[in-house]
Formats: C-alpha cells, sequence, structure tokens
C-alpha cells in the first residue's frame, strides 16, 4: 500500500499554484510545507486532507519523463469539477470527463497535464 507519494517540478510555484486549485475540488489543500532550512536546500508542500499529505511537490531535480497521478473523487461531478478548476488553473486537456468502460463499466475519469507534463487525473468509481 502506497502512503504518499511526490516528485520535483521545475517551477515550484507555479505548479503549487495550480494542484491548490486543482485539488480543491477534491477536498485536498496543502496540508503541510517543508523548507529549504529544514531540508538543507529542498521545498516541499504536501497536499491531503485532515493534516495527513500524501501527495508531495517539490524542488530539485524533474525526470526525464513524465509522470501519472490519479486522485480519487468520491462523485462524478467532483471529477467534472477537477477537470474544470485544472484547466482553469492552467492544465492542458488530456481526456475530458467520462466514462472509460475498458478499466470497468463504471470509470469515470478525466485527465490533464500539469504545468511539466504530468498526466493527473481524477477518478470516481462509483455507479452513479
Amino acid at each position: 500500500m502506497i502512503d504518499h507519494l511526490g516528485f520535483p517540478v521545475a517551477d515550484y510555484a507555479l505548479s503549487r499554484t495550480f494542484y491548490e486549485r486543482a485539488l480543491a475540488p477534491l477536498s485536498l489543500s496543502v496540508v503541510m510545507e517543508v523548507t529549504p532550512e529544514q531540508t538543507g536546500g529542498e521545498r516541499f508542500c504536501g497536499f491531503g486532507a485532515e493534516h495527513r499529505p500524501f501527495f508531495w511537490i517539490g524542488t530539485g531535480k524533474r525526470p526525464g519523463s513524465g509522470m501519472h497521478v490519479a486522485f480519487a473523487a468520491k462523485t462524478r461531478a467532483e471529477v467534472d469539477a477537477f477537470h474544470k478548476a485544472a484547466l482553469a488553473a492552467g492544465g492542458r486537456d488530456n481526456g475530458a470527463p467520462g466514462l472509460r468502460p475498458q478499466y470497468h463499466p463504471s470509470y469515470y475519469g478525466a485527465f490533464v497535464l500539469d504545468p511539466d507534463g504530468n498526466n493527473v487525473e481524477a477518478v470516481c468509481h462509483a455507479e452513479e
């Protein structure tokens, strides 16, 4: 089981703002920050809920290729709101909200590319 994940971003301020806006419809926000003074040089922020960060971005050397991360949504309306918020925050569409029956009959997801080209998804598995 994964406890948390994170990756470096090219522009920390831009990416932080993007994720703050894109993840708000999923009731996720920055719940912890780690300063360069605490780490010896890098800055990080952790997104989550109830004071438990599970998704981190930070400064540092970026990997050579994009990553994919999917956030669980409680409802299809949250998936729709995530997609709209992420596009308004500067994300690029990588798959409009909709059913993806190739995964399973009630898989409802939406995909955007973040400022670094990472594929970010919100998905709801409820049968609606």
